[in-house]
C-alpha cells in the first residue's frame, strides 16, 4: 500500500500534523515508538484548554481523535530505517517490514542526555525540570537550584528569579568572571561553589563539603539530540542549537531531503507541548499543500 504520508512519531506534534492531513481525507500511517519525551512528569502546563493535565491523558485523548479518521493506519512500533526511492519513501520497521509513502514527516522527538549527577536521573520530570515556563510556577516561590551545565546559561538565570529565591549551582562546569558574578548578585542570586555529590528527598542537594541544601525544585540544561537517527540516515542536514542538534528545515518545515518534513522538538526550539503541537499542525498544512502543488 503506498499511503500519502508517513509520520514517524506518534506523539503531539506528530499527531498535530496528521490531524490536517486526515482532514484533507489523506492516507496517513503513523509509525509510533510509545516513548514520550515528558513521559516522567505527571502533569503538562502552559497549554491552552488542558494547564495541569496528565501529559499521558492528552496524548491517549487525542489518538482518540485521529482514529475516528478512517484513512489513518496507526502502527505501535520502532522504525528502523528510512530511504527514499524515485518519487516515495521506504520506511524499514522492527516487526512488520517496510511501508511506502509519497511523503515522509519526522517527528521523532528528542533524548536528553542528563548531568551526571547521583539521584538527578530518578527526579528527571517529577522535581528537576529543563523549563520554567512549564514548572516554576508549582514551585510557589520557593527555592530554586539551578544546576549549571556550561556558560551559554548565564544569561538565563536572572530569567529564574521571576519564579523564586535562586541558587545557581556551579558545580564546576564554568567560573563566572567578576562583572556576571555582580550582575547575579545585584539580581538576589546565591552562588555556589562546591561540587554537588547528589540529589536526595524531593530536592535536596549534598554538596561534596557535606553541606545539603533543600530547595522547592531543580532546573538544569540538558543537551539534545532527535531521539533516533533516521534523519541522518536519509541523508538530512543537521543544524547546532544552543541544546544541542536537531533537524534542519526550511521555512515550510522540509528538511533538505525533497519530500521529507521535521517537526516537533527534533525540528525547533525551544520545546514546549503546545509549542509542538503548533509546530506538527503547520507542518501537516505544508506536507498537505506539497501533495497538492
Amino acid at each position: 500500500m503506498l499511503h500519502d504520508v508517513i509520520v514517524i512519531g506518534g506523539s503531539y506534534a506528530g499527531m498535530a500534523a496528521a490531524l490536517q492531513l486526515l482532514r484533507a481525507r489523506r492516507k496517513v500511517l503513523v509509525i509510533d515508538a510509545g516513548v514520550r519525551r515528558n513521559r516522567f512528569a505527571s502533569e503538562s502546563h502552559g497549554f491552552l484548554g488542558q494547564d495541569g493535565v496528565d501529559p499521558a491523558q492528552i496524548a491517549r485523548t487525542s489518538r482518540g481523535q485521529l482514529k475516528a479518521y478512517p484513512t489513518l493506519t496507526w502502527l505501535d512500533g520502532t522504525a528502523t530505517d528510512a530511504r527514499r526511492q524515485a518519487d516515495s519513501f521506504a520506511v524499514a520497521t522492527a516487526d512488520s517490514g517496510a511501508h511506502h509513502g509519497k511523503r515522509l514527516l519526522l517527528a521523532t522527538g528528542v533524548s536528553d542526555a542528563l548531568p551526571a549527577i547521583d539521584g538527578l536521573a530518578e527526579r528527571w520530570g517529577k522535581s528537576v525540570f529543563h523549563c520554567p515556563y512549564c514548572h516554576g510556577y508549582e514551585l510557589n516561590e520557593g527555592r530554586i537550584g539551578l544546576i549549571a551545565a556550561s556558560p551559554d546559561m548565564l544569561h538565563h538565570v536572572v530569567l529564574f528569579t521571576e519564579w523564586g529565591d535562586v541558587t545557581l549551582l556551579l558545580n564546576g562546569a564554568f567560573e563566572p568572571g567578576a562583572d556576571a558574578r555582580a550582575e547575579l548578585a545585584a539580581r538576589g542570586v546565591t552562588i555556589e561553589a562546591s561540587p554537588i555529590a547528589g540529589i536526595e528527598g524531593h530536592a535536596d542537594v549534598r554538596l561534596q563539603d557535606g553541606r545539603v541544601l533543600p530547595f522547592a525544585g531543580l532546573f538544569t540544561a540538558t543537551r539534545n539530540a532527535p531521539s533516533t537517527p533516521l534523519a541522518e540516515r536519509l541523508g538530512c542536514e543537521m543544524e547546532a542549537t544552543p541544546f544541542g542538534t536537531q533537524i534542519r528545515t526550511d521555512e515550510i518545515k522540509q528538511t533538505t531531503v525533497r519530500g521529507a518534513f521535521a517537526c516537533g522538538d527534533a525540528a525547533r526550539v525551544p520545546h514546549s507541548v503546545s509549542l509542538a503541537i503548533g509546530d506538527g499542525a503547520m507542518a501537516g498544512v505544508h506536507v498537505h499543500r506539497s501533495l497538492v502543488f
